[in-house]
């Protein structure tokens, strides 16, 4: 690790504290004169820090940089989140866990970037990524899955994500089918699942899951600032993001344990703001507006047409009538 990266850890384990340098220099094994070269380092990449004079370097309590060190001590996983990259700026980081994966990576590797150049969303969208401003996180798994239980690896993350929200933030999360998290009736985070399939053994190789979340955003581009929100704009706090990426590690594990037997679709069912609704459903060049019934154990969406017809749906882009 990086001298100033150990600087870091301990900064971050003391933040809003003074730790004198000396005992910052004892901790981490260099000389005081070394660690405020790291400090000079860390100040100019952005962090905040205070020298005081006889009280040492103090961390801002206000710092919201993602890193190793101000995530990890808040993890609570045995796997997910334990091997971690984190970027400054990176062009997804779908692609890049997918080429981790594909060198052999193993189950629960993240990778978190402050900042995509060409963050993806579903059916080939770009997914609005600006500095500082929210959470980009690609997880690699690699459960034991049968290709039916590896389609409800988004429908778990999916709760995962919104139970980690909710307990970070406060703010009420519903879900919209199949992978977006909104807040009232505005979009707060998206998810993207992409899996590669071993034909021969008949399973799931391994999944890549990107969680997109709004965190500190107030301005969005005029293409979706009428259906994104943050959780700045819901509560009017400042959450912190590392505190955050955590525990969605946290939840997203917990709730993996139960893919196979399905009970996370009932907390999914739950949270949906599609169930009892008229929905416009478009595949391809076709749509038709629907009546939503249900979510099925498959993480289907049940659905009604007006001649009475009822069917589950894999997939489709899904909106409200009227939207």
């Amino acid at each position: 690790m990086p001298l100033k990266d150990k600087v870091l850890a301990v900064l971050e384990e003391n933040k809003g504290q003074s730790v004198s340098g000396s005992e910052i220099a004892r901790s981490v094994g260099m000389t005081r004169s070394a660690v405020w070269k790291a400090v000079k380092v860390l100040r100019e990449e952005g962090y905040s820090i205070c020298a005081v004079t006889n009280k040492g370097y103090c961390l801002s309590e206000d710092s919201d940089f993602l890193s190793e060190q101000s995530i990890v001590p808040n993890l609570r996983t045995k796997e997910l989140g334990r091997k971690l990259d984190v970027f400054k700026t990176i062009d997804s980081t779908n692609n890049f866990a997918k080429s981790l994966a594909q060198l052999g990576a193993v189950h629960g590797t993240t990778v978190i970037s402050e900042v995509q150049t060409q963050g993806k969303g579903r059916m080939g969208r770009s997914f609005y990524s600006p500095l500082g401003m929210g959470i980009y996180m690609s997880v690699i798994l690699r459960p034991k899955l049968t290709v039916e239980h590896s389609l409800l690896i988004t429908s778990c993350a999916a709760v995962a994500v919104a139970e980690a929200i909710e307990k970070v933030s406060g703010v009420e999360c519903k879900i919209k089918w199949v992978n977006d998290i909104y807040a009232g009736n505005k979009k707060l985070c998206g998810i993207l699942t992409e899996a590669s399939v071993n034909v021969e053994q008949g399973g799931l190789e391994y999944a890549i899951v990107g969680i997109g979340v709004n965190v500190q955003n107030v301005n969005f581009p005029k293409s979706v600032s009428d259906i994104g929100t943050s959780i700045k704009l819901e509560t009017g706090e400042n959450v912190s993001r590392s505190l955050l990426a955590a525990e969605m590690l946290n939840s997203l594990e917990d709730k993996l344990s139960t893919i196979t037997d399905a009970s996370f679709i009932n907390e999914y069912r739950r949270r949906s703001n599609l169930i009892g609704q008229r929905i416009t459903v478009t595949h391809g060049d076709h749509t038709e507006e629907l009546t939503a019934l249900d979510i099925d154990d498959h993480g289907r969406l049940v659905v009604k047409s007006d001649n009475g017809e009822k069917k589950a749906l894999s997939s489709g882009t899904v909106r409200l009538a009227g939207e």
